[in-house]
């Protein structure tokens, strides 16, 4: 029997955006040789140019990010950046890997910098501070058996390509023979804990240290363990230089000291006399570093790595701050680390229903998605919350001396509401559609050449590009900025109406009472509800996960027979019309370029049976999978890049709309997997 490579069994965790899995397969010698591989990525990107298909030799890159610094990955024997920060969240072997994985880069010669228990956010801002470059334990919001690993080469994320090209120089690695033997058992001992074993990082200490020197002995290479306190503390004064800069800039363009008032901002949103008042008012008011938000919150950790850091820093914001499972716990008590799950939030809307708070929000494991539920208790859409976090992105955006007038450029998944492009136009911006992942958005929002000041996606990753803050996908960061917008910058309620397309028929006016029956004030700080109301009904299915290994023996996958017969399809409704018959398969084989289908193409018989399936009028997009947008409604069905799966999505203005969409993604995929056409058929809306 011939001798497999080294660690094939290794090879599904090297995923579309991180490396992930189950934990049985991070073993010694396997973490042992990405620390190793890691330290040739951090001494030198020449190994990318050998083993990615997409060449990469010689490009350059703008990173907003960075200050429009220019970074190339052209082949060189050594880069002179090698200090790289390590951080790991909550799970059981988390920190045994990190500290491991410091440790080889350490014998490398890298200098590092051990940020202990932290969010993957926090780790990017961290990385900016010195070289770009910092590797994540973390398996975000997965299951308590999964590890995993991200990382930032130059303040970017590795693209796919790049996943498989580290996953390819492990081939060539030999085990470091001389590793510390005491380290392995240490780490033996780590991961294989049981799911009913606890760590206490409160009585531990994190980072541990002086534990962890212990088990792996002291030499003369450089590592350096930040006090917690010292990186919780510069995070949240970086941010709070964040809004005192938006305060300043707000007030400093909407200024009527002269009787001006910045054109552009008042003409977007109304000619509203309150408005006006509102900005000549703002000048009043105290930067928020010395005047605390007149907000209750609730917040909901789901014991994972903000539990450590989200109190002290919505506590410098806001006046009063409730949490819930703020108890770090790599077992995951009360669940998965996933705001996003059906029925996820029940505890966060009972809280916030039974405290009378302003907004609840949730946060996954790792710190990189958020989830709100508003005053009522209901938890707010993840495309109405997309379309708010924008809405601040331009609200707020810098206006810089010799700027053009062109339209900031907002960016969303492709199975992002229908709605969304037609709000974003009338906020002022260029929507712009994207594949999904979150890391493929950081990389678009790097290699854009307009101004690209957002960037947000479904299961809840939202990215400010405008120049604040590291554009990074910040969960935390992305509620203040919203809490901030209610708060100050927003426009008044009449004028977000207009904004949301609500006509004077179907304009909800603010209550004078809260949904408790008090009285209240119409004015700042505004209630979600107020705004949200007036937001286009949309009623959906969930983003669902379809098991489905495409076994198919031919050249193309089920993806691409879908893809080629909706072109086919659009072809017959654009080119024929009424009843006309079409039983020519040569139409078929001019239409598409697949020549696999089996056994027989899905010929139709006449264009009415082409326009049920497919109307006159509806989008094609192919960008990731295959989505469709209809009148009132659109569908989307595309490969999962993490798991064996397809995902499917539809939604429609109406609860009939929605199930029209349904039936016409069940006859499509019936074409061509009877059991898929099932799974979809059996979809429930939200």
């Amino acid at each position: 029997m011939p001798n497999l490579p080294a660690f094939t069994a290794q090879q599904p965790l090297f995923r579309a955006y991180d490396i992930r899995g189950e934990r049985q397969y991070f073993t010694i010698d396997f973490i042992a040789a990405l620390g190793e591989v890691f330290a040739d990525l951090y001494h030198s990107r020449s190994y990318y140019e050998r083993f990615s298909k997409a060449s990469i030799t010689n490009k350059t890159h703008t990173n907003p990010s960075r200050n429009n610094q220019a970074y190339t990955t052209e082949t060189t024997a050594e880069t002179t950046a090698k200090t790289i920060v390590i951080g790991f969240d909550v799970r059981l072997g988390s920190d045994t890997m990190a500290h491991m994985l410091a440790d080889i880069l350490r014998q490398r010669g890298l200098t590092v910098i051990n940020l202990g228990l932290i969010t993957t956010p926090m780790m990017a801002f961290w990385a900016q501070k010195y070289d770009g470059h910092g590797i994540m334990v973390t398996a975000s919001h997965s299951h308590k058996n999964i590890l995993g690993i991200k990382w930032l080469v130059a303040n970017t994320s590795p693209s796919s390509l790049e996943i498989q090209a580290l996953y390819q120089q492990l081939h060539s690695f030999e085990l470091n023979k001389n590793r510390p033997h005491n380290y392995s058992n240490a780490l033996n001992i780590s991961l294989t804990l049981d799911s009913n074993s606890h760590f206490n990082y409160e009585s531990a200490g994190s980072p541990k240290s002086n534990d962890i020197g212990a088990i792996i002995g002291t030499d003369t290479a450089i590592s350096t363990d930040l006090p917690a306190e010292l990186i919780a503390t510069t995070y949240i004064e970086a941010i709070v230089q964040v809004f005192n800069t938006i305060d300043q800039c707000y007030a400093n363009e909407h200024s009527i000291g002269n009787s001006k008032i910045n054109d552009r901002k008042i003409d977007r949103h109304c000619t509203d006399s309150n408005l006006i008042k509102k900005h000549q008012s703002l000048a009043l008011i105290k930067p928020i570093s010395q005047a605390k938000l007149d907000l209750t919150l609730v917040i909901d950790c789901m014991n994972g790595a903000t539990s450590n850091i989200a109190q002290p820093l919505f506590e410098r914001f806001c006046q009063r701050v409730i949490m819930l499972n703020d108890r770090p716990d790599g077992c995951f008590p009360i669940g998965n680390p996933d705001p996003t799950e059906p029925n996820r939030l029940a505890e966060l809307q009972q809280t916030v229903m039974v405290n009378q708070a302003d907004i609840g929000l949730a946060f996954d494991g790792d710190g990189d998605r958020l989830m709100i539920v508003d005053n009522s208790g209901k938890v707010i859409n993840a495309d109405h919350l997309l379309y708010l976090l924008a809405q601040v992105a331009v609200t707020e955006c810098p206006v810089k001396a010799g700027a053009t007038a062109a339209a900031p450029e907002v960016l969303f998944d492709i199975k992002c509401s229908h709605h969304l492009p037609r709000l974003l136009s009338k906020l002022g911006a260029t929507p712009i559609m994207t594949r999904t992942g979150s890391s493929l958005l950081r990389q678009q929002l790097q290699t854009a050449t307009q101004p690209t000041i957002f960037a947000g996606e479904l299961s809840g990753h939202f990215i400010f590009n405008d120049g604040y803050f590291i554009a990074y996908d910040d969960a935390m960061y992305a509620a203040l900025r919203l809490l901030h917008w209610l708060t100050h910058t927003a426009p008044t309620l009449a004028a977000l109406a207009k904004l949301m397309d609500a006509d004077s028929l179907s304009y909800a006016a603010p209550l004078s009472t809260d949904v408790w029956g008090e009285p209240r004030a119409l004015v700042a700080p505004y209630q979600l509800t107020d705004i949200t109301k007036n937001l286009p009904v949309l009623i959906s299915s969930a983003d669902h996960y379809l098991p489905f290994n495409d076994a198919n023996t031919n050249s193309c996958t089920f993806i691409e027979h879908l893809v080629e017969y909706c072109q086919y399809l659009q072809h017959v409704v654009a080119d024929n019309t009424g009843d006309q018959l079409l039983t020519q398969t040569a139409l078929f084989t001019q239409s598409i370029s697949c020549k696999c289908f089996n056994p027989e193409p899905p010929i139709l018989k006449t264009v009415t049976e082409a326009q049920q399936l497919l109307p006159a009028g509806t989008l094609l997009s192919r960008i990731d999978g295959v989505r469709l947008d209809f009148a009132h409604g659109f569908g989307v069905v595309r490969r999962s890049n993490t798991s064996n799966s397809l995902t499917v999505r539809f939604a429609g203005d109406t609860m009939d709309e929605l199930l029209a969409v349904q039936t016409r993604l069940v006859a499509l995929c019936r074409l061509f997997d009877e059991d898929m056409a099932d799974q979809i058929a059996a979809i429930q809306p939200e």
